[in-house]
């Protein structure tokens, strides 16, 4: 990992047909940007020329074909393909589900080589991405897959952070996959990232029940007695600051969730909907767990607003400068760590 000054941020594309290329577009009209990163958008120049001109857009590009090429302080375009893309904002089309992996797929491989340092992604449409080749319920899982570690999704925001012990697992399967195993890879993930992440010494997690009111001493269901309690007990014990099973429906707005550094969720929306009511717009998906910094914004493609420039661009730039901010608190971990003696290098 280099010295934190100026970090290449890649950017894949996501679906055109969304609000994807409009986001990144309205972030980097501040030239002041640049000052601090320099992008690298995995796409193509007409892509981009095409949606500079539709969006009336003053950026300047810097195409480019190769990784090497990338100009430090510039708004980088690489071609990950060279033909004419039809653009039909907000309609779900395959061929450009096809486009959005070709970009993810070469932002990827750069940043496995390190050829970038961390990566942003523009929303897709998990629906129109699937086909023999690619076959994941979306970035997370993919990433997971090329990527070392073990992946978690974890929703952050400046004053909070909700991690999933399942994801993407349809509703009527969550209970098969919460096992003892996964609930302490989880939460072991979580505590790691708080600490080289996020730079909190001594992690408080806190952990929301698997059934309503936990199941009531089993009137609702036993998994938070026999799974759920005694898995966090043991966690406890070896000397984690874990704390549940809570009951879900109180937890937020009881305000119980500031006196934690990270929430973990047992389920999707147990996690995701208190935590975008709270935050949507200016809340950031970290990929937590992996040997790179990955994030994306907290929305959709918002096909029914596509095209039509009234994007709002705040929960990108927020992933953008989440990544950046990881990548220097990982750089400064790493100094430590190595020689605990050594002190930290000064923020740039």
């Amino acid at each position: 990992m280099k010295e934190a000054e100026n970090i290449i941020v890649g950017i894949s594309i996501g679906d055109l047909n969304g609000i994807g290329g409009e986001i990144v577009l309205k972030t980097f009209e501040d030239n002041r940007m640049l000052d601090f990163c320099t992008p690298v958008i995995f796409a193509s120049a007409k892509t981009m020329g095409f949606l500079k001109t539709h969006f009336k857009s003053a950026i300047h590009f810097n195409n480019i074909n190769n990784i090497e090429q990338v100009s430090v302080g510039k708004f980088n375009v690489l071609n990950c393909w060279n033909e004419p893309v039809k653009i039909e904002f907000g309609k779900e089309d395959f061929k450009i589900g096809e486009y959005a992996i070709k970009s993810l797929q070469a932002a990827t491989k750069a940043l496995k080589e390190s050829a970038i340092d961390v990566l942003v992604t523009a929303p897709i449409n998990k629906h129109n991405i699937q086909s023999e080749v690619f076959n994941f319920p979306g970035h997370t899982d993919y990433l997971a897959k090329e990527l070392e570690g073990e992946s978690l999704m974890l929703m952050v925001n400046s004053t909070l952070r909700v991690g999933l012990l399942t994801d993407h697992v349809p509703v009527k399967d969550i209970v098969n996959h919460i096992t003892e195993a996964l609930i302490v890879k989880k939460i072991d993930t979580v505590y790691k990232s708080l600490k080289k992440d996020f730079k909190i010494r001594k992690p408080k997690i806190a952990v929301l029940g698997i059934n309503p009111h936990t199941g009531d001493n089993g009137v609702i269901g036993n998994e938070d007695d026999l799974v759920l309690r005694p898995t966090l007990k043991k966690i406890k014990d070896d000397g984690k600051l874990v704390y549940g099973p809570y009951a879900a429906d109180s937890f937020f707005g009881s305000n119980n969730y500031k006196n934690f550094d990270a929430i973990i969720a047992c389920y999707h929306d147990q996690g995701l909907i208190p935590f975008k009511t709270l935050s949507f717009g200016q809340g950031v998906n970290y990929t937590a767990g992996l040997s790179k910094v990955r994030t994306s914004p907290d929305h959709g493609t918002a096909y029914e607003i596509a095209g039509q420039g009234k994007a709002d661009e705040n929960s990108f730039k927020e992933a953008l400068f989440t990544a950046i901010q990881i990548y220097k608190n990982r750089f400064d971990y790493e100094q430590l760590t190595a020689n605990p003696l050594k002190k930290a290098p000064k923020k740039r």
